[in-house]
């Protein structure tokens, strides 16, 4: 960040001449601000006219983008670049949904995936054809997080020919309390682990093995095939590869998405995939003042950096998405919570905001409260759709104007003489509305917010693809082990004491 602060500085001095300019002010000072800070894309609407920026400052950051040149930095991720810097790795997981890249790396890869759908289009048939009606998923983190999030999002009022149960805690009671009400007769498991030593997967994946009375209908999605199938003895035509220019996170697109394929059909699968490559060729070919990605990232860096948020909110107005808010608080968080640049210096300013969120209305009878009333700021994202899938018009219309009402209301506030009944306003937010859920809408939804995380990336000079901060807990967890259970000593104070409370 430091190497082209000027942009930044230039970001700073825009908030400071507006930092007394109201959200209705800046709608009634720009006639056109509706329109022109509007996008659509495919199945998706946006809407930025609430958010805290005018026609200059969005000028501005639109020259810290062509400064950070992101049009070249979205051609180097889809051809397949080694952008992920300190791993020494391409990022391709836009060639697992689509073929827009000439270069040879994103060919090879494209061509890859689409030979492992072939073999998981037979797995799921075959699977279909059989006896099975529960499918358990075992993987942790993004092994789980997006097909847990898909599954659940894109599964209809009534089971499809598979349930899909996933179990990602080490927390034994969570393995217990989805298998007790199965039938080990009728179930079958997918253990997804890139590295199969992860160690949550191991033991789930010993619980569910020997639950299952063995291995016959285990199967398995890793970047180490061979350790996977050894692991737990898994026949060789049941373990699905992926690749190490798949992060975790960016991997529901590949075989870890096998249980999304099970609960909705390899057919929706596909149509998923579609909508994302859709969203791609967007990213990739739309001018940066017209593109989707690029207005939400830069979004991001000025609520961030110009206005010194540092909390984001996510709320989803369709219960449907209910998990979004736990997806991208992986996505965003571990591939932005970085504190140094790719060169190693420290970052000048500050990265990654908090983020949470909850399904509206629920959220709107706890901590909405705080968003109106509290001190800090939180910009937040809502997202709805326009076309409700359910017999209840007259629940879509309330959950609607639920929506549409907290919008204006955090934005535009409302004075009273009784200062708790007062709401200041100037929240900012931005309203994403899809067509209707569907698995395209879906995968152009979740192709956007990466595309924005990547835009934030290259803006602060980080990278978005590694994930060591996840490492040292997980360290040294394994060297307490032995601790619990009296072969060793703990050498932090604090940690011998509480060792020693719960040995009793």
């Amino acid at each position: 960040m430091s190497a082209s602060a000027s942009g930044f500085d230039d970001l700073q001095s825009h908030a400071a001449r507006l930092s007394g300019a109201s959200i209705a002010g800046l709608l009634k000072d720009e006639p056109g601000r509706i329109e022109a800070q509007a996008l659509r894309v495919g199945p998706l609407y946006a809407t930025f006219a609430r958010q805290r920026y005018d026609a200059k400052a969005w000028d501005a950051l639109l020259a810290l983008g062509r400064q950070r040149d992101l049009a070249g930095a979205f051609r180097r991720l889809f051809d397949g670049g080694k952008i992920n810097v300190t791993e020494g790795r391409a990022v391709l997981h836009t060639a697992l949904r689509g073929d827009l890249s000439p270069a040879p790396a994103a060919r090879e890869a494209h061509a890859a995936a689409a030979d492992v759908r072939i073999r998981m289009r037979g797995l799921v048939e075959a699977l279909e054809a059989g006896d099975v009606t529960d499918i358990v998923s075992v993987g942790i983190g993004g092994s789980d997080l997006g097909p847990r999030l898909v599954v659940d999002a894109l599964r209809g009022p009534l089971p499809g020919r598979f349930r899909v149960h996933f179990i990602s805690n080490v927390d034994g009671a969570a393995a217990q309390r989805v298998l007790a009400p199965l039938d080990p007769e009728r179930t079958a498991a997918v253990f997804i682990s890139k590295t199969f030593g992860t160690q949550e997967t191991l033991l789930n994946g010993a619980i569910v093995r020997d639950w299952l009375g063995g291995s016959e209908r285990i199967y398995a999605v890793s970047a180490n095939p061979e350790r996977a199938a050894a692991a737990f003895d898994i026949a060789a035509a049941r373990v699905l590869p992926m690749w190490d220019w798949v992060g975790g996170r960016y991997s529901l697109w590949s075989a870890v998405g096998f249980p999304i394929a099970l609960a909705i059909g390899m057919d929706g699968f596909e149509r998923l995939l579609a909508g994302a490559a859709q969203f791609d060729t967007h990213a990739l070919q739309a001018p940066l003042e017209s593109n989707l990605a690029v207005r939400h990232g830069l979004t991001a860096v000025w609520n961030r950096n110009a206005l010194g948020l540092a909390s984001h909110a996510v709320m989803t107005y369709d219960q449907r998405l209910a998990l979004l808010p736990a997806y991208l608080q992986q996505l965003v968080m571990e591939s932005l919570g970085k504190r140094v640049q790719l060169d190693g210096s420290p970052v000048a300013g500050d990265t990654v905001p908090v983020w949470w969120g909850g399904a509206g209305t629920d959220v709107q009878h706890s901590f909405f409260q705080a968003l109106h009333q509290g001190t800090g700021i939180v910009p937040a994202d809502f997202i709805g759709t326009v076309r409700n899938d359910d017999p209840y018009a007259a629940n879509h219309e309330a959950l609607m104007s639920n929506l549409l009402a907290q919008t204006e209301a955090l934005a535009n506030g409302q004075a009273s003489d009784d200062p708790h009944r007062a709401y200041p306003g100037g929240r900012p937010s931005t309203t994403i509305l899809l067509d209707a859920l569907t698995p395209q809408s879906l995968g152009a939804l979740l192709a956007m917010y990466e595309h924005s995380v990547y835009v934030q990336s290259v803006v602060w000079g980080i990278n978005a693809f590694d994930q060591f901060g996840v490492e040292l807990g997980k360290q040294v967890a394994n060297t307490l082990l032995p601790a619990l259970r009296g072969e060793s000593k703990a050498s932090d104070p604090v940690t011998a004491a509480l060792i020693a409370r719960l040995r009793g």
